[in-house]
């Protein structure tokens, strides 16, 4: 037979759970299901992912997709100072000013976009949930001294704070995804700590310490759970924001200097010198830029109104 005070703990349990429960109409869906749902309905929502997934196969499978190496130069003899070769058979969009495929390197400059842009976001989450938490959890003046350097972090121009960074720990892949990583950290701080503070008020969370459980139960048990969803969210856009700032990175000479590893914001740069020449030679990476960070945008959005109660209908 169950105790009082197993019942009462059941009870919290069941209010944390019903914390971010789907509205009446929706009854016997969970908020990812019920999410899910709209999502699948939604043809914005729609299109983005399938731009995104249609980036990650590409990533994904690049050496199998790119039809030439795409470091490899070809048509030397066609390339001429005022003439770059065209798109022609076996080259569809022609080649660089050093005769590598076109084609071929936005393929791979994929991959590296991707892993740019997931790396550096990976390390903007955990660092800024890290800060999240504290603040979220103690409160007072851990709270106070967390927020103000996120204060002082969020006055920096977020480009201005990237290039400072890339430039301190010098020109490699490594860097550049640090630095961009540091330019999300307040983003993801200051969501995650107004989540927790709003969820310390909540039923089950007053309910929980008046039964005197422990607050770091309550925290990682109960409050924390509750409070990623905006944080994932974000995660999703800021995404699209890191591959953009890898992109301006490397077109400004910051990204990585090995040219065995194609980027899109890199070949833009090398583009500049040609535009009058073959404009196409920028123009190709910047959609790709665009598209990709169009696709990431728009799931990350829906999936924003999805999971927020203010949206559904």
């Amino acid at each position: 037979m169950t105790s009082l005070g197993e019942r009462k703990r059941d009870r919290i349990d069941m209010l944390a759970a019903q914390a971010g429960a789907v509205p009446t109409g929706e009854v016997g869906l969970s908020l990812t299901r019920s999410a899910f749902r709209r999502l699948r309905r939604d043809p914005v929502a729609i299109i983005g992912a399938v731009i995104v997934v249609v980036f990650l196969v590409v990533a994904a499978f690049a050496p199998l997709l790119a039809p030439k190496d795409p470091i490899a130069q070809y048509l030397l003899s066609e390339i001429r100072p005022g003439s770059i070769p065209g798109a022609r058979e076996g080259f569809p969009l022609g080649v660089d000013n050093l005769g590598r495929d076109l084609l071929s390197r936005l393929i791979h400059g994929s991959r590296q976009s991707l892993l740019i842009g997931v790396v550096s976001t990976v390390l903007g989450v955990a660092a800024g949930m890290t800060l999240g938490i504290l603040a979220g959890a103690f409160g007072g003046w851990v709270d106070t001294v967390v927020m103000r350097f996120v204060d002082i972090l969020l006055s920096i121009p977020s480009l201005l704070m990237a290039i400072t960074v890339s430039v301190l720990l010098g020109q490699n892949q490594w860097a550049l995804m640090i630095a961009i990583a540091v330019t999300q950290v307040p983003i993801f701080a200051r969501l995650l700590r107004g989540s927790m503070l709003a969820q310390r008020g909540s039923d089950y969370a007053v309910a929980a310490r008046a039964l005197g459980v422990r607050p770091a139960r309550i925290v990682f048990g109960h409050v924390l759970p509750n409070s990623v969803s905006p944080v994932i969210v974000q995660a999703t856009l800021s995404l699209a924001t890191a591959i953009i700032e890898a992109a301006a990175l490397s077109f400004l000479g910051l990204g990585d200097p090995d040219i065995a590893r194609p980027e899109w914001g890199a070949m833009l740069a090398s583009a500049q010198a040609y535009l009058s020449i073959r404009p196409w030679l920028a123009v190709w990476p910047a959609v790709c830029i665009i598209v990709v960070a169009l696709g990431f945008t728009l799931l990350g959005e829906r999936l924003r109104e999805a999971l927020d109660p203010k949206f559904r209908r």
